[in-house]
């Protein structure tokens, strides 16, 4: 009777059943000890993704090539943004590579990007504390005088910026009627670097009668242009540059045409006839009669660019000229390496869905900048303890300046903070102006913690990891912030924070935008 069944012993049954729960126990239990510890690494891993960026290190160093985005997703009327120092610029021939551990035989001149973005900054800072101190006496007294001694203080310090990085192709000139089917011989193809703190546009003209600085492309010839003209000194737009410029215009005793004289806070400097011609955008985007600055004596560290387009807020500046045909309405979206090409775009419907907005602040008010009501940082999603006193001087955004200024009292819990959620790296020597670097050799991916920043109308911005770090190499990726000299001096949002983010000047409405991976 060996082969009956174990129901026949009680005591074997019993033992059996014994054995079977316990293994059924243990191994539900595991089951359920390995699902509590997937959905805790599952809600780990979420939160991580809302408190850091989890990326490779090699997305952020820039390429050797260059990156076009795909015809199809280009906006009609928009123009390429192209970074002056990259692989995509055509102005500069890239530098090599000195260091063996990049991955790029592009390497950015750090020192002179540097040098340059600190002298837009203190050009920036002299001239809003002349806005500044003319709002305050506005305020002391409750008048908005606007009579004749107040259209002689122009907030202009006759130091204006200097150039940035970021650079567009246009058009310039006409052909004349005998040449015009067989040549495009008086239209002249330049680069010009965008400015929104600017308002004057100039390029470098032929003769040259006192000196023209190297540029890559043929330099302008208005001889050759059968739509140029000179702007007389007796005119109202000639009138006009002083509170463009900061500067007097001269007046050439033989043709009594306007002369302009432009001076930036590196030491460049741009002087010529003021004076009318055809800007062409685009095969569909023509503006006539517009007027700009055609420099004979030319001198700087524009290194390649032909010039400057202004988009500041003066009547002289691009916007203002083209208010009727694009109601006063850009955008532009800064890439997040100089290896990958932007873009810039006119006119346009500014409500998207996916864009948010905040008003305009009162420091834009008699000034070529746009200022924002800059009201506090979080990094991690963590805010930080600042003060809203803290920003009371006021900030702008500027697509010049390449680093972003801060307070004081605000950068100083921004890095403490960021700090303490990077302890993990090593720390590298700092890199010119920016104090927290670290030593990433030999790591794969990074977690860098999100930075956002709040404005007013309750919009929240959150940072593109391109945004908030400065990567000159795997040796040095640092904190893309830096401290004023004193709390006395304006926040300046600069263009590295803008990485990836489209924005959106509607001047008309007086307000900015901001939309997520504008051009990711």
């Amino acid at each position: 009777m060996a082969s009956s069944s174990s129901s026949s012993n009680p005591v074997l049954f019993s033992t059996l059943s014994l054995v079977y729960f316990f293994f059924f126990f243990v191994f539900s239990s595991s089951i359920s000890k390995n699902k509590s510890l997937v959905s805790a690494t599952r809600e780990e891993d979420t939160e991580l993704q809302r408190t850091h960026h989890r990326v490779p290190l090699s997305s952020l160093i820039p390429s050797s090539s260059c990156t076009f985005p795909p015809q199809d997703s280009k906006r009609n009327g928009s123009m390429d943004v192209v970074h002056k120092h990259g692989p995509c610029s055509k102005v500069k021939k890239p530098l090599s590579s000195s260091s063996s551990s990049s991955s790029s035989s592009f390497m950015v001149p750090h020192s002179e990007i540097f040098k340059q973005d600190e002298a837009r900054v203190r050009a920036i800072q002299s001239k809003l504390s002349k806005t500044l101190q003319i709002h305050q006496e506005e305020a002391e007294t409750g008048s908005n005088n606007k009579g004749p001694d107040r259209v002689q203080l122009p907030a202009k310090s006759g130091i204006p910026l200097g150039t940035g990085n970021y650079f567009v192709k246009v058009g310039l000139g006409s052909p004349f009627a005998a040449t015009q089917a067989m040549t495009s011989v008086g239209i002249r193809d330049l680069s010009l670097v965008f400015d929104t703190g600017s308002d004057i546009t100039w390029t470098q003209c032929k003769p040259c009668a006192g000196s023209c600085y190297a540029q890559k492309e043929p330099i302008f010839d208005p001889s050759q242009s059968s739509s140029y003209s000179n702007v007389s000194c007796s005119s109202s737009q000639c009138s006009q540059l002083v509170s463009a410029t900061g500067v007097r215009p001269a007046c050439s005793a033989s043709t009594r045409a306007c002369i302009y004289t432009i001076r930036y806070g590196d030491g460049s400097f741009s002087t010529g006839y003021f004076a009318k011609e055809r800007l062409t955008l685009s095969s569909t985007d023509v503006v006539n009669d517009f007027l700009f600055g055609c420099g004979q004596k030319n001198q700087g560290l524009f290194r390649g660019v032909a010039g400057l387009l202004g988009l500041g807020r003066n009547s002289l500046s691009f916007v203002e000229q083209t208010a009727e045909k694009y109601q006063k309405i850009f955008s532009y979206c800064l890439p997040s390496t100089p290896s990958i090409v932007g873009y810039i775009a006119f006119g346009g419907r500014s409500s998207s869905r996916n864009v948010k907005f905040t008003p305009l602040s009162s420091i834009s008010k008699g000034s070529s900048f746009y200022g924002l009501d800059f009201i506090g940082i979080s990094v991690a999603r963590l805010n930080l303890s600042i003060s809203a006193s803290v920003f009371s001087s006021g900030t702008i955004i500027d697509s010049g300046t390449v680093i972003t200024r801060l307070p004081p009292a605000a950068y100083g819990p921004l890095r403490n903070e960021f700090r303490r959620q990077m302890s993990r790296y090593p720390k590298a020597d700092p890199l010119g102006l920016l104090d927290t670097c670290y030593n990433l050799t030999g790591v794969e991916v990074v977690r860098i913690p999100t930075i956002s920043f709040s404005f007013g109308g309750g919009v929240i911005v959150k940072l593109d990891v391109s945004g908030s770090v400065f990567v000159a190499s795997k040796e040095q990726v640092c904190l893309a912030f830096a401290a004023n000299e004193d709390e006395r001096k304006v926040t300046i949002i600069g263009n590295t924070q803008q990485k990836t983010l489209e924005v959106v000047y509607d001047v008309a409405g007086e307000r900015i935008g901001f939309r997520p991976r504008g051009c990711k």
